[in-house]
């Protein structure tokens, strides 16, 4: 980074504090006049100065994150990302009996004189995995709680509009059970309004808002599920195993590390509830029961694995030793790699892992007592899970995940404009910020070290800050000569070098559930025009900037980012220049990007300058 001496360093603060002060706009109004000495309080507003240097991250750590990128994501800036993952799998609990009898028990029942206990013969009939899109929180998707997504909802604020136009109101439609996007739930020809026997009542699939798909959503892609032959260790061996492992976007795991391939076919992807029917009970012969729903899925990956894989590897290793175990288990099925092959346009996907498993359908012969004594065959579930735990806590934060699973992140090379100015050192005339493996920025208020001459002299001036903003425009030049770009709907700013977020999470949280509308004095959410498109960001960093003048805190170097969720200020590990760094998280994940205007920019592009406005109060 560039450094100018000492002796310029101070001239070019004073002469920047002294055009601030000469350029200060007075407002029209004045407040307290008469209050203290007939001296009133003026309001005014200056701006200063503001350093914003680009950063590129050649590597971050992508393991344990809240959410995996799944796909090719072609930015129109930035170039085409591929992101594949590996993750491990794992047993619910060590050492699982299948059927009724553990193998200890079948392994003496030809023995043991008790009729009951025989060789159960479990068999596979059907493995699936299930993996959920990310979804937006029923609140959101739903504001009028009619059951109806507000996407869908022909007026999301009231209950009782009619989606479908059969006559009942949606809300109508959810308290009978029967489907508001659909005029005749049961395809009888008879509209729900009018239909006196409804036979799929609370029988249909609800049609969900899917969140976090880049892309056309409407083509096929390959889904490609292989068995991984890594070990993904939990803990650091070079920290003494104190300390979790950590392992980064830039690691490959195909081909050299697969084997098997348990599924490989095109994937469709449906906003609609994936709906598993009870199985018929013949003994009851007056009832239906497969028309029953047994289980709603979330909208999601749902994909047939490997039959025969699962039979030799799980079921029949019943009581052997790499079932005795989680540690065992996770050694002898190391995990799964998943990768996508677009059908047409690229297409991506951010999954949460931890809501993902693998179900593994078996039958088995029992002994009927009842029944004199006769075999009959008997039908259970098994589940195997990706990982565990995540979500959010009470307060926003991440929950520990149990389990381990990468991200692999390959970049075609950034074009060389964008390249060329990663790294340099010096005040940047644009700002790139990329997710993933990307890039971001540092920002430095007032001057090019800490600001501290300017920082005095408004100490000494006695100013009571009301507002202090940092409006960072969007490049429209760029965006718009690039048609395609999805821009990111937030920034997040923090301290880069204690990594806290600058929002004040005691005085300003409003709606956690809703990211965009979290924090919303802090801001930082993209202002659009009547066209849709980006004009700004606005962050408003007011009582960073009181803990500096009124609290002697420290003028931080700052750093700027993307985010998927701003309530998760949580760091990664990342590889920079040379040097290890820190990145957010919610960065890591989001696979977006967007071009800003810095402050070294051309006189013609002055009213789109990066610039520190603080609104004041001063006593005369």
């Amino acid at each position: 980074m560039k450094f100018f001496n000492k002796s310029v360093r101070t001239a070019i603060a004073v002469m920047v504090l002294t055009t601030a002060f000469f350029s200060c706009e007075e407002e029209l109004t004045t407040i307290g006049d008469g209050v203290i000495g007939g001296e009133p309080f003026v309001t005014n507003k200056a701006e200063f100065d503001v350093f914003a240097y680009n950063k590129k991250i050649s590597a971050v750590q992508t393991n344990r994150l809240p959410a995996y990128q799944l796909g090719v994501f072609n930015d129109p800036i930035y170039g085409r990302t591929e992101a594949q993952i590996t993750t491990q799998i794992q047993l619910t609990s060590p050492n699982p009996s299948f059927g009724s009898f553990s193998q200890a028990t079948e392994d003496i029942s030809a023995t043991d004189d008790i009729d009951a206990t025989i060789l159960e013969n479990e068999t596979v009939d059907s493995v699936f995995l299930y993996i959920p899109f990310l979804t937006k929180n029923s609140a959101i998707r739903d504001q009028d709680l009619d059951g109806v997504d507000d996407i869908f909802d022909a007026d999301p604020e009231d209950p009782n509009s009619d989606s479908d136009g059969d006559g009942l109101t949606d809300n109508q439609e959810r308290l009978a059970g029967s489907d508001p996007l659909n005029r005749d739930t049961d395809g009888d020809m008879i509209e729900d309004a009018d239909d006196e026997v409804n036979s799929k009542l609370n029988a249909f699939p609800r049609k969900f808002e899917l969140d976090s798909i880049f892309g056309d959503r409407t083509m096929a892609f390959n889904l490609k599920v292989s068995l991984s032959t890594f070990f993904l260790r939990d803990l650091d061996p070079s920290t003494n195993f104190l300390e979790q492992q950590e392992y980064f976007s830039t690691q490959e795991f195909a081909p050299t590390f697969i084997s098997d391939v348990l599924y490989d076919n095109d994937v469709t992807i449906n906003d609609e509830e994936i709906l598993i029917f009870n199985q018929d009970d013949e003994s009851t012969e007056d009832i239906d029961e497969s028309t029953t729903v047994g289980t709603r899925l979330a909208p999601g990956i749902r994909v047939p694995l490997d039959n025969t894989f699962f039979q030799q590897n799980i079921l029949d290793k019943e009581g052997s030793s790499e079932l005795l175990s989680l540690a065992n288990f996770r050694e002898f099925l190391r995990g799964l790699h998943f990768s996508v092959t677009p059908g047409g346009e690229d297409l991506l996907l951010l999954l949460d892992l931890s809501q993902a498993n693998i179900t593994i359908s078996y039958t088995y012969d029992s002994f009927d007592e009842s029944a004199d004594n006769m075999m009959t065959k008997e039908q259970r579930d098994f589940q195997i899970a990706l990982l565990t735990g995540g979500g959010r806590d009470q307060f926003g934060g991440l929950n520990p995940i149990a389990g381990n699973a990468v991200n692999t992140l390959i970049n075609e090379a950034y074009p060389a404009e964008i390249t060329n100015n990663l790294d340099t050192g010096e005040n940047a005339s644009r700002i790139y910020l990329k997710g993933g493996a990307g890039a971001f920025a540092e920002i430095k208020l007032f001057d090019e070290v800490n600001g501290q001459e300017i920082i005095n002299e408004i100490k000494a001036n006695n100013w009571i800050i009301n507002e202090a903003n940092l409006v960072f425009y969007v490049d429209r030049s760029i965006l718009d000569a690039t048609p395609g770009v999805v821009e990111p709907p937030r920034l997040y700013l923090y301290n880069a070098e204690t990594n806290e977020p600058l929002y004040d999470p005691q005085f300003d949280i409003s709606n956690l559930a809703n990211t965009l509308a979290a924090f919303p004095e802090y801001d930082g959410v993209l202002e659009t025009g009547t066209d849709g498109k980006g004009i700004k960001y606005t962050v408003r960093i007011t009582n960073y900037l009181n803990d500096i003048i009124v609290r002697d805190e420290a003028n931080a170097t700052l750093g700027l980012s993307l985010t998927s969720d701003i309530v998760i200020d949580d760091v990664s590990n990342a590889m920079l220049l040379g040097v290890e760094g820190d990145v957010p998280v919610m960065s890591t994940v989001n696979p977006l990007g967007t071009v800003l205007f810095g402050s070294n920019v051309q006189a013609s592009e002055e009213s789109n300058k990066l610039k520190l406005e603080i609104f004041y109060t001063q006593t005369n």
